[in-house]
C-alpha cells in the first residue's frame, strides 16, 4: 500500500488546486501540531480538505485498520466526504457509512477496512454495538459541522461513540456557525480555536422582491425570469410547500429538482447529481441543503419563505457568493409580510417585463456499471466520445459510484447516444444506458 501514498503537492495537484487558502493552510498547521481543535468557517471555504489533508498526512500506510472516525450530520456530507477523499487519490481507503441504505452494504464494504471511517452518528453506533470494526486504532475523532448533529437529535449516539474511543488522541470539531457551545461531553480540555467566520464573503448581494398579491408562486416565476439564467438554490420552510411549488413550476416548464428530508435517499442523492452536472438549475429545497452538501458555485439563492432565524439565513445565503465569486440572495416577501428585524440593507427588485428562465440543454444518462466493475472515468468518457462520436466540449461531467455512474450530456443527442451505446461493455460488464428521470 506505501508504494501508492500520494504527498499533499500531489493531491493538490489531482484535485486541480494551485494553491490552498488561508483558513486551510492555518487549519493543516494547526491539525498537524496539535490535539485538539475548533476550527469555525463560513460555508463553502473548503473545510473538508482544510482537516483531511494534515490527517491523510499523520496515517499509517502500512496499518489495514479505520484510524480515523469522521462524523456527519447527513448522509450527503457523509457521501461528499467520501468522495473528495476519494478524488484527492491518496492511496488510504475510505468508506461511507449512513442511515437509509441496506447495512448489508456496509458489511460488505467494511469487510475491508478503511482508514478513513465517514458516517452519521446513528448509523456507527449501531456498527460500534455489532463490532462490525474494530475501534482499536482510531486515533483521530473529526466531528463535522458538530453542531447540525446536536441539532438533529444525535446527542445520545455521539456520546456513545466518544466513549467508545476514550483512548483516541486527536478531535476536530468544525462548525459554520458563530457563538457554537462546544458539548462537554466531547471531552476537550484546552482546544486551539481557529475562527474564519468574519472571513466570509463581501461578494453577496441581497435583494427583496415584493409579490404582488399573498400567492408568491406567481412572483417566483416572474423573478426567475428576470434573474433568467445560472444556478440557484430556491429554500422553502416546509415540504408541503415544496410540493406546491414544485407543481407550480412544472406547470409553466420550468425544470427543477427537490431536496427535502422526507425523499428517499436515492432520490436526494439524484437531484444532487442532476444539480452538480448542470442539468438542472434550480434545486428547491428545505434548509436540509443550506450546509453540508456538495454543490457547485451557485449564482443565486431565492428564499421563497425566510426561516425563522437568523442563523439559517446566513447559512443559505453561504451556498452563494463563495471563494471570492459574485452571487445574489433574494428575498421573496408577499404583499402583508413583514421583514424580520435581522434582514438589514437590502435592496428593492423592481421586474422586468416577462422574461423566461432558461432551462438547461443537457440531460443526465446512467449507466449500470460502476468502481466494483473496475471501471473509470475514462473508460466512459472514451465510449461517449469514440462510439458515440461526442467531442470532449460536448461531454459533461461524468460521476462514478459503487455500482452506478451518472454523465451529462446535450439533449439533443441523448436519443441517439442511449441507442448507440445502450448494452454496450465497459471493461468486462455489458452496462445498460438510460435516461435519469
Amino acid at each position: 500500500m506505501s508504494g501508492k501514498i500520494k504527498d499533499q503537492q500531489a493531491i493538490l495537484q489531482k484535485l486541480g488546486i494551485a494553491e490552498l487558502n488561508p483558513m486551510q493552510l492555518a487549519a493543516k498547521k494547526e491539525i498537524s501540531e496539535n490535539e485538539e481543535v475548533v476550527l469555525l468557517s463560513p460555508t463553502g471555504t473548503g473545510k473538508t480538505l482544510a482537516f483531511l489533508l494534515p490527517i491523510i498526512a499523520n496515517l499509517d500506510p502500512d496499518l489495514n485498520e479505520a484510524q480515523v472516525l469522521i462524523l456527519v450530520p447527513s448522509r450527503e456530507l457523509a457521501i461528499q466526504i467520501e468522495q473528495v477523499v476519494r478524488e484527492m487519490g491518496s492511496g488510504f481507503k475510505a468508506n461511507a457509512a449512513y442511515g437509509g441504505r441496506a447495512g448489508s452494504k456496509d458489511k460488505i464494504e467494511l469487510k475491508h477496512a478503511p482508514a478513513i471511517l465517514i458516517g452519521t452518528p446513528g448509523r456507527i453506533a449501531d456498527h460500534f454495538r455489532r463490532e462490525t470494526i474494530s475501534t482499536d486504532y482510531i486515533h483521530t475523532i473529526v466531528l463535522d459541522e458538530f453542531d447540525k448533529s446536536l441539532e438533529v437529535g444525535f446527542e445520545t449516539e455521539m456520546i456513545e461513540i466518544i466513549d467508545e474511543l476514550r483512548t483516541a488522541k486527536q478531535k476536530i470539531l468544525t462548525s459554520a456557525t458563530q457563538k457554537v457551545e462546544i458539548p462537554s461531553f466531547v471531552g476537550l480540555k484546552n482546544p486551539t480555536q481557529l475562527d474564519f467566520l468574519d472571513q466570509a464573503s463581501n461578494n453577496l448581494s441581497l435583494k427583496i422582491v415584493t409579490a404582488d398579491t399573498k400567492d408568491k408562486s406567481a412572483a417566483l416565476v416572474q423573478l426567475l425570469g428576470h434573474i433568467q439564467t445560472g444556478n440557484g438554490i430556491i429554500f422553502c420552510n416546509f415540504k408541503d410547500t415544496i410540493q406546491e411549488v414544485s407543481d407550480y413550476l412544472h406547470d409553466h416548464q420550468i425544470e427543477h429538482n427537490c431536496f427535502y428530508g422526507g425523499l428517499e435517499q436515492q432520490d436526494r442523492e439524484r437531484a444532487l447529481i442532476k444539480f452538480r452536472n448542470g442539468t438542472s438549475r434550480l434545486l428547491l429545497a428545505t434548509d436540509l441543503a443550506a450546509r453540508g452538501i456538495d454543490v457547485p458555485a451557485l449564482d443565486f439563492i431565492i428564499h421563497f419563505q425566510l426561516p425563522p432565524k437568523q442563523e439559517e439565513f446566513t447559512h443559505r445565503n453561504g451556498r452563494t457568493a463563495r471563494m471570492q465569486k459574485d452571487g445574489t440572495a433574494y428575498l421573496l416577501k408577499g404583499q402583508k409580510e413583514k421583514t424580520p428585524e435581522y434582514v438589514k440593507d437590502i435592496e428593492e427588485v423592481i421586474l422586468n417585463p416577462p422574461s423566461v428562465f432558461e432551462n438547461s440543454d443537457t440531460i443526465t444518462l446512467f449507466i449500470s456499471g460502476g468502481r466494483k466493475d473496475k471501471i473509470s472515468k475514462g473508460d466512459i468518457a472514451g465510449l461517449f466520445m469514440k462510439q458515440g462520436d461526442l467531442n470532449k466540449e460536448e461531454l459533461g461531467m461524468i460521476e462514478l459510484k459503487q455500482d452506478c455512474a451518472f454523465v451529462a450530456v446535450p439533449i439533443s443527442k441523448s436519443k441517439q447516444l442511449i441507442h448507440q451505446l445502450n448494452n454496450s461493455r465497459l471493461k468486462k460488464k455489458k452496462v445498460r444506458i438510460s435516461q435519469l428521470n
